[in-house]
């Protein structure tokens, strides 16, 4: 056997030509490329601020030319943690999840840790305690629930104990660390606007009824109608798309009486926008539109929307330095709800009243 064969067989040679298995690079042959020790390699991979800036870009070139990488899960078993926040969240579909999942990724990564994301279709027991016990398989060190539908309220599902969770969107804060938008605030503002302009009344489109933030709106609406002594209009059921938006903007427009109406999110705003203009009900001079989320898109609509609006890059925030404190301490954090508040952005689709 010639050298070449020798030396192909000692590195592990895959039988196939023109290939080999290809050894995993080790930190000892970073060290010994770079000139450094191993202890300055593992200082390195971790971010030690200790280590010079010469030395420091010696040891990531090395890295660079051997394709090294970190071997996270050993690190993790020797500093006991992943530096990974895992999330189950219930439904990407609705803006405001997809949103506060952006930004817990955003301010998660800026303090070091990734995230890893479990989505759970049908939100039974089995299926919560199934996401979590995957969550351990994945190995973090934390888990942000982003339940939208109204079950820990509810008791309907609990939470594995002795984890360190935070919870967004639900009631559930005197058993859980819960961070949410000041759901209730937020429809007050939306009510008030269109009864300061001069309105009698208020309509209503509703978010799914399985939805805690789409029942705190609603709740929130009704609470402040008869605070004013005003009549409570019956309520429209949407499901946050634009198309139950619009199919309840058809109903309205046919209200004579309808002259202001308080969507539960922006998209079903956006449906009844398009119902309103079908029937020739003009927006604002006949009825006016208020919405809820002040998505990106919301004042570029006919006419620009008037909405509440809610700051998921605070929710994000805000969830990540409760984990993170909860890690770095090392206990289960205390039950609480911690309130994001909103503001109301008053655009074009409100005015008062049209005089009879």
């Amino acid at each position: 056997m010639d050298q070449g064969a020798v030396g192909g067989a000692q590195r592990g040679g895959s039988g196939i030509p023109g290939g080999r298995r290809k050894q995993r690079v080790s930190m000892a042959d970073v060290a010994k490329l770079a000139g450094v020790s191993s202890q300055t390699v593992s200082r390195v991979s971790n971010g030690h601020a200790s280590v010079i800036g010469s030395t420091r870009e010696q040891v990531l070139a090395a890295m660079r030319e051997l394709g090294y990488r970190p071997n996270s899960a050993a690190r993790a078993l020797r500093y006991g943690q992943f530096n990974t926040i895992g999330v189950i969240l219930f439904s990407l579909a609705s803006t405001g999840n997809s949103r506060t999942v952006e930004a817990i990724a955003t301010h998660a990564a800026a303090e070091g840790y990734a995230i890893t994301l479990i989505p759970v279709d049908i939100p039974t027991q089995d299926n919560v305690l199934g996401a979590f016990t995957r969550m351990g398989e994945l190995a973090v060190d934390a888990v942000i629930v982003i339940i939208e539908i109204h079950l820990l309220d509810a008791g309907t599902v609990t939470l594995p104990p002795g984890v360190h969770v935070v919870v967004v969107d639900s009631d559930a804060g005197d058993r859980y660390s819960v961070v949410d938008t000041d759901q209730a605030d937020g429809a007050r503002r939306a009510v008030r606007h269109l009864l300061d302009l001069g309105h009698h009344t208020v309509w209503h489109v509703t978010g799914p009824q399985s939805s805690y933030a789409g029942q705190r709106r609603a709740q929130a609406w009704r609470a402040a109608l008869e605070d004013a002594g005003r009549p409570v209009p019956a309520a429209l059921h949407g499901d946050w798309s634009s198309e139950s938006g619009h199919a309840a903007g058809l109903v309205l427009a046919g209200e004579p009486e309808c002259t202001a109406v308080f969507a539960a999110n922006d998209q079903m705003a956006l449906g009844l926008l398009r119902a309103f203009h079908e029937r020739g009900r003009a927006v604002p001079a006949e009825v006016s539109v208020v919405g809820f989320d002040d998505i990106p898109d919301a004042g570029f609509f006919i006419p620009p929307l008037t909405t509440v609006h809610q700051d998921f890059a605070e929710v994000g925030r805000r969830c990540v330095r409760r984990v993170l404190r909860q890690i770095r301490e090392g206990q289960v954090a205390e039950p609480g709800t911690d309130l994001v508040p909103v503001r109301l952005v008053v655009r074009e689709s409100t005015a008062p009243p049209p005089t009879r």
